[in-house]
């Protein structure tokens, strides 16, 4: 039989549960070594598809590698809970919704077991959002709890620690006694650092969704480009691919990093940001210059380019050489689920559509034609710089 202060305390939960749900947020939880009643408490409350994206229980230390893709220096400790939750970050990136504020909450404890330990009993966590990391290592009274009470404990405070980055109210107590106190540091990020860490590759990529479109589709249609400036030719394809795919987010993309110029600086991508804001349009900031890595950042996505970029996208020149490793290239990003909206553009002074490229067979299927009659502007930022004398 339960007693009226553990009613109190799970009615406490259950309450949380739902305000997180009811937030914005959605959640990646890399969970090791303990805590794993939050996940059992987030997914039994009607809602759980509005929060979790993913979650994880690493549990093996085989696992735990696997998921780092690394040895870590020590299994249990602040520094893999950190990684932790900025992998889990990443990939919630990945997994949202467009536009949905991303957390990401990194776990690793050392609790009782069925034997003695010879060192504490402990756990650390971290939590990371755009602009917030924050991190806490709470060393526990040894012998005090059973194995069953250490996870309740580790699991309430991963609980409020969850409910505190979704910026709900969290009343319940996480048990605590007074010579148990959390270790905690927090760290916030303004936008240079956030792009800062995203040329890095830090981060996987940032968006700035200014569009209107309430759209929660998974597939997005990108128009990937430098926008240096941003004209009416992009808006006007990215619109009429947008109606020839049908559904989908409509975004742009702008990369970074470029494959042979040197990465723009945070000024630049500040300054090509505001023409974005300007007319309301969603753009990307990502760190890939290359569509096979699109491809793997935004799986199932359609990719919009001009005829221009489909030459090089085909021409085994970009790929040293290898018409064996284009086709591979381009079937790795079929395998993602991606396709390409091409539309007609001026190469070498001629126009040229889809029809006139000599598309691989078992690519052809990946490409779509955008008919000149739908779309055709004869303009190019290039051009618009030069009239500019720039």
């Amino acid at each position: 039989m339960k007693n009226d202060e553990e009613e109190m305390t799970e009615a406490c939960i259950r309450a949380v549960v739902e305000s997180i749900h009811s937030s914005p947020t959605q959640a990646v939880l890399y969970l090791s070594g303990g805590a794993s009643l939050a996940l059992g408490w987030l997914m039994s409350v009607p809602g759980a598809s509005n929060t979790v994206l993913e979650a994880v229980v690493p549990y093996s230390r085989m696992s735990l590698i696997q998921l780092l893709a690394k040895i870590p220096a020590q299994y249990c400790s602040q520094q893999t809970a950190d990684e932790l939750a900025l992998l889990a970050y990443n990939r919630g990136l990945k997994l949202s919704s467009p536009g949905s504020p991303i957390l990401g909450v990194g776990f690793t404890g050392s609790l009782a077991t069925t034997r003695p330990k010879l060192g504490d009993h402990r756990f650390h966590l971290s939590t990371r959002t755009s602009d917030r990391h924050w991190a806490s290592t709470v060393t526990l009274s040894k012998g005090l709890r059973s194995r069953d009470q250490e996870e309740k404990v580790s699991s309430c405070f991963v609980l409020k620690a969850i409910a505190n980055a979704c910026k709900v109210p969290s009343t319940f107590e996480s048990k605590l006694t007074e010579s148990e106190v959390a270790d905690e540091c927090e760290t916030f990020f303004d936008e240079d650092q956030e792009l800062e860490q995203l040329i890095n590759g830090k981060i996987c990529f940032k968006i700035y969704p200014f569009s209107s479109d309430t759209s929660n589709d998974d597939r997005k249609i990108i128009l990937s480009g430098s926008f240096n400036p941003l004209h009416d030719g992009h808006l006007k394809l990215l619109e009429v691919a947008t109606s020839i795919c049908g559904n989908g987010y409509p975004c742009f993309e702008l990369s970074a990093i470029n494959a042979d110029k040197p990465p723009l600086s945070i000024s630049e991508i500040k300054d090509r940001v505001k023409q974005f804001k300007k007319v309301g349009k969603t753009v990307i900031i990502s760190n890939q210059p290359y569509f096979y890595k699109k491809a793997e950042l935004f799986p199932g996505s359609a990719f919009v380019i001009g005829a221009d970029t489909a030459v090089r996208l085909i021409d085994p020149k970009y790929y040293d050489g290898s018409y064996d490793t284009m086709l591979k290239t381009l079937a790795g990003c079929k395998r993602t689920g991606c396709t390409f909206i091409m539309a007609g553009r001026n190469v070498d002074g001629a126009f040229k559509v889809l029809e006139d490229f000599d598309i691989p067979e078992v690519l052809k299927d990946m490409f779509v034609s955008i008919p000149a009659e739908r779309f055709r502007m004869d303009i190019s930022s290039t051009q618009i710089r030069k009239s500019r004398g720039l």
